[in-house]
């Protein structure tokens, strides 16, 4: 009997690389890349650019925006435009956009040309301020969670002063991206980055006025990010084969490998030479659009790797993450290698985070560096406590920012930190802290030393006061927090906003306690010993420096009285709580309607990416997997039959007949359950259909895919119809 040809090796001709895709820069031959300092920025309308550029006084008046955040001064906004168009078009840009982050997750754009016909059967380029400052896409498509009806079309972008405006070009040309805000024609958020840019401002107003009690007086205060990126890279063959990777990001079957990530051997291990030169040229374009990133690493899965920029203003970083992100999957593509950005692309492997590293900062320094001795650094216990005391009043809010379906794969499984949040704060200020809460006051700390390593040649290291710890959730990392529970593929925009807009609402009032006990005739320094000695007591719950993959943590942290809230669907409802709600509103951060909206957008799309799996899923059993097993069925019958006709004794093979028979009986009468669940949503609603989802869909699918995977060990390779993960993970 014929086979067919092994479909898994065949070249598909719809990702044939063409011979400008291979090599990219790292081509041999080809032009030596200019030296980093040379390409950093050029392709970004930056300070240097606008003072080149601008009037004085508008530039003057356009710093006062971005450096102290003054009202924009709508008189410059003409300068700007022309000054931008003339460096844009000498960039080789033909068209423009206004580049904005709706409720999607990801980013959009419609272009316009600079093209304006004179009239004479010629043209001019033309760009003026009305056009800068304002943009009219249309909102009806986007999600709103029922701010706008599907009739109500109209939705306003405005430009963002304070992140600066790219080039994005390739070789069939370039385009000026200007980044903005997205709202309603009611004038409702229907982005990421208004939130933000809201939340940016609360933190600052309070911050300042804090900072005020220690007699320093700063024009502004800014919350900085720097988030880590995990992703995965596989041969773009591979990707292009499998349905699953098409619709959802993730493999849906996949029969755990001979070799996974037992010997540890990739972490930080040497970058394979294809992957190497895909990073190398995802760092040029990023460097050209100003993005900081130094570090890049293999992480701990195979195909699995890293990069992460240098601290920025938490709006600009935000911009730079989604650069980030969609220039990893174009670039990858050069090197035939697709981008997997999923939180979990691979069963049985390392999934994939975002850890954001987030702090807040005025032009005197970090607001949360402690200094040799925390203990006497009263603004630093100040600003630190207040972290913490927001972080145990609003845990649920947390918890919700890094909810998602993709996420539900990793948080609490022991690759990710566990789905209750806590703060990791390392021996010294755990000390630190402890002192003020038994003695009112801290009067040490403890100290770092040097680091020996027993062996003369080698230096002594500089060793810090405390270890980290890579199971929590949220740590301090030295002069910073690192929110490490965000998944790979998730904006860090909203966890960025609740964690300002908590952290406000935590100075403002401590701020106000210590105002008005020294209105009432008390020391500086008395009232705030009170005020920590009795928020370290409330705070400290939420303080566990253990190991937060372990059971007993659990238990303790039930005992502690922590939520754990395990699935996106036990999370979400906290979003609207009163008290969350009311934290909103206070700071101007978002209206009620407003969070109303995001939480049936968050809802919807949980319900959206479990639906579309469960009907791939349904689809590939179906019409991929059950015809590979009967096709495998049929010749071991056939084979058995002939034998049998020649009186060959073939026990092997009719034990290989019963066993595949019973995996294809288990795997139709998964399939069958899978396709019935399927087809009943569980109600009209949203919410009904998100519970369905997580209470039938997603057991449904498990029971497929054990049966599925079970059959992968035993079909022979060449009838195995999508690639396996030896294919997807070793393969370089």
């Amino acid at each position: 009997m014929s086979r067919p040809t092994p479909t898994r090796f065949d070249a598909l001709a719809a990702v044939k690389p063409s011979p400008a895709r291979n090599g990219g820069g790292s081509a041999p031959g080809a032009p030596k890349p200019k030296p980093i300092e040379q390409m950093f920025g050029e392709n970004v309308f930056n300070l240097a650019e606008m003072r080149a550029r601008l009037p004085k006084a508008a530039f003057k008046a356009l710093m006062t925006t971005i450096e102290d955040g003054k009202p924009l001064d709508a008189g410059i906004a003409e300068a700007v435009a022309i000054a931008m168009r003339d460096w844009a078009i000498e960039k080789g840009a033909t068209h423009y956009t206004h580049w904005f982050q709706p409720l999607t997750g990801a980013t959009a754009e419609k272009h316009d040309s600079f093209i304006a016909p004179t009239g004479d059967g010629r043209a001019i380029a033309q760009f003026n301020a009305s056009e800068l400052v304002q943009g009219e896409p249309d909102a009806s498509s986007f999600p709103s969670g029922g701010l706008r009806a599907t009739f109500e079309a109209r939705g306003y972008t405005a430009w963002d002063p304070t992140s600066p405006a790219f080039i994005l070009d390739g070789p069939g040309g370039a385009y000026l991206a200007i980044p903005t805000a997205f709202a309603s024609w009611t004038g409702e958020a229907l982005d990421q980055k208004t939130p933000l840019l809201r939340s940016i401002q609360a933190l600052d107003e309070q911050a300042r006025r804090a900072l005020k009690l220690f007699d320093v007086y700063a024009r502004r205060v800014q919350p900085t990010c720097g988030a880590e990126q995990e992703f995965f890279l596989v041969d773009e063959e591979f990707a292009y084969r499998r349905p699953d990777l098409i619709n959802s990001g993730r493999t849906l079957f996949g029969a755990k490998p001979p070799r996974g990530q037992e010997m540890d051997d990739h972490y930080f291990g040497s970058i394979p030479e294809r992957v190497l030169d895909c990073m190398n040229e995802v760092e040029r374009e990023l460097y050209r659009l100003g993005v900081p990133v130094t570090t890049r690493h293999n992480e701990v899965a195979p195909a699995q790797y890293e990069m992460a920029p240098i601290f920025e203003d938490a709006n600009t970083a935000a911009d730079h993450q989604q650069l980030t992100m969609n220039t990893l999957r174009r670039v990858a593509r050069r090197y035939n290698l697709a981008c997997l950005l999923h939180e979990k692309p691979f069963a049985g492997v390392n999934g994939s985070g975002k850890h954001l590293n987030w702090s807040f900062a005025s032009e005197h320094g970090n607001l949360l560096e402690p200094g040799d001795t925390p203990h006497e650094n009263a603004q630093f216990l100040f600003f630190c406590s207040a972290v913490l005391r927001a972080v145990e009043r609003h845990q649920d809010l947390l918890r919700v920012s890094i909810a998602h379906a993709g996420n539900d794969h990793r948080l609490g499984a022991n690759e990710a930190p566990p789905s209750i949040i806590s703060v990791f704060l390392g021996d010294q200020l755990t000390d630190v802290y402890e002192q003020i809460e038994d003695a009112g006051e801290a009067t040490e700390s403890r100290q770092s030393g040097l680091l020996g390593l027993g062996v003369d040649t080698l230096p002594q290291l500089p060793r810090h006061a405390g270890d980290r710890n890579r199971t929590s959730p949220f740590a301090f990392t030295g002069n910073k927090f690192e929110f490490r529970a965000l998944g790979s593929s998730q904006s860090v925009s909203f966890p960025a906003t609740v964690l300002n807009t908590i952290v406000a609402e935590s100075i403002d009032e401590m701020t106000t306690e210590v105002e008005e006990a020294m209105a009432a005739g008390k020391d500086r320094d008395e009232a705030m010993r009170e005020l920590l000695a009795r928020e370290v007591k409330a705070f400290k719950r939420i303080v566990f420096n253990g190991d937060g993959y372990s059971d007993e943590w659990v238990e303790e942290a039930e005992e502690r009285g922590l939520l754990n809230l395990r699935s996106t669907m036990d999370a979400l409802p906290h979003l609207v709580s009163e008290k969350n709600a009311g934290t909103f509103e206070k700071y101007g951060v978002l209206t009620k309607r407003e969070l109303e909206s995001r939480h049936e957008i968050f809802v919807e799309q949980y319900f959206y990416t479990i639906n579309i799996e469960g009907e791939t899923a349904a689809d590939m059993a179906q019409t991929m997997i059950l015809p590979a097993a009967m096709r495998y069925l049929s010749e071991l019958l056939l084979t058995a039959e002939r034998a049998e006709d020649v009186g060959v004794k073939v026990k092997g093979v009719k034990k290989t007949i019963e066993r595949v028979a019973e995996l294809v009986d288990d795997l139709r009468e998964a399939t069958d359950e899978l396709v019935e669940q399927n087809a009943e949503l569980g109600g009209d609603e949203v919410d009904e259909k998100a519970e369905h989802m997580r209470a039938n869909i997603i057991p449904a699918m498990a029971k497929v895919r054990v049966a599925a995977d079970r059959l992968e060990k035993v079909v022979p390779d060449d009838l195995w119809p999508i690639p396996t993960y030896r294919d997807m993970l070793h393969v370089k």
